[in-house]
């Protein structure tokens, strides 16, 4: 019997908008996608963008597996109008069909403007439709089923393309999604294909940095200035990614500096940031801990060069606040000898301890 899947507890709200990342594998991990097969899948993705109102930040297309880190924002206060179900309708539908639905708005508007029928008339045409709409798994589940009629067809071949069900882990908006765009972006520098990400033109940094003005480069550009910048309100919005966005998440993704750096952290896995006034002032204590901080920060980057498991199997990824939220609003799903939600993390991710937490302790294999 499957487990439910993950879900944010909040997912139902009118206003606050949920972050996952979703990592999805061919069977038997073969590597079954070239350069047409990730041109379509982008396609894809995005047409299903489009219609669903989940807004990709992040993403990679590798040659067995896919990386998406979605955002899936509430519906709209009082639904959508109807142009902009039209709307919606366009990106996945042709002329006619998208046209035939306008009739039938039209007519039902008609009929409850004469009495004939309720505003339940209209809400049923437009339910056929939005319940695949600000959900994450109707999106991935559309997403991966028309890739897969696709694939089938274009390689003479029938049945499962996927090898189980897509894994999603909650992720915050601020540092840990800023560190998961990251971390999705330089997969093919941890897989050795390329040495700048940017060079990768199937990934979200990628098609940032390679997409032309009237390309889906802004949709990149947008996706991630959200993933970097959503905890201050920036919206998804291709126009603030010049300049201090662009320059910071390079930083992060380069790792500049981190040659110099060798490992110093505690029996924990948590780099030592506090700093002994003894014998110094405090202008000076506060610099050292700028300095260490610092350190921390390059110590972070450098992690984003392995693999980290608790980014694809720690169910909740952020502060330590935000993960003890979704360990009480789910309680039940938790052991009754657990006290506690927020975990440590160690191993190859112990560069982020005690700053990004999750809500699994994984023991075996963090490395």
């Amino acid at each position: 019997m499957r487990r439910a899947r993950w879900l944010a507890p909040w997912k139902d709200s009118t206003e606050r908008p949920v972050i996952y990342h979703c990592v999805t594998r061919v069977v038997e991990r073969r590597l079954a996608f070239g350069p047409e097969e990730k041109e379509k899948f982008r396609t894809f993705m995005r047409m299903y963008e489009n219609f669903s109102g989940c807004r990709v930040l992040a993403y990679c297309l590798m040659g067995n597996h896919v990386h998406i880190l979605l955002e899936v924002p509430p519906m709209p206060d009082g639904g959508l109008t109807d142009a902009e179900l039209l709307k919606r309708l366009r990106a996945l539908y042709n002329g006619v069909e998208v046209g035939l639905v306008a009739k039938e708005l039209r007519e039902a508007r008609k009929a409850v403007g004469q009495g004939l029928a309720d505003e339940s008339y209209v809400a049923a045409i437009h339910e056929r439709f939005t319940y695949r709409m600000h959900d994450l798994g109707e999106f991935m589940k559309t997403l991966l089923a028309r890739f897969t009629r696709w694939f089938n067809v274009q390689h003479l071949r029938t049945g499962a393309l996927w090898e189980s069900r897509f894994k999603s882990v909650l992720v915050e908006e601020g540092i840990a999604s800023r560190t998961m765009a990251a971390y999705i972006d330089l997969n093919p520098v941890r897989a050795g294909m390329v040495t700048d990400p940017a060079e990768y033109r199937w990934s979200s940094y990628g098609e940032a940095m390679g997409g032309g003005a009237k390309g889906n480069g802004a949709k990149a550009r947008g996706g991630l200035v959200r993933a970097i910048m959503a905890h201050k309100g920036y919206a998804a919005d291709a126009r603030h990614w010049a300049g201090a966005v662009s320059k910071e998440y390079r930083m992060i993704l380069l790792a500049e500096g981190m040659e110099s750096l060798r490992e110093e952290v505690d029996a924990d896995g948590k780099l030592q940031v506090k700093v002994v006034r003894k014998g110094m002032s405090k202008e000076v204590a506060e610099e050292e801990k700028r300095r260490l901080e610092r350190r921390r920060d390059l110590l972070m980057r450098q992690m984003l060069r392995y693999r980290v498991r608790y980014f694809s199997d720690g169910v909740a990824i952020g502060s330590r606040g935000f993960v003890d939220g979704v360990f009480k609003a789910c309680r039940e799903r938790f052991s009754a000898r657990r006290t506690s939600g927020a975990r440590r993390m160690r191993g190859a991710g112990a560069a982020a301890a005690g700053v990004i937490w999750s809500a699994r302790d994984l023991k075996v294999g963090v490395g």
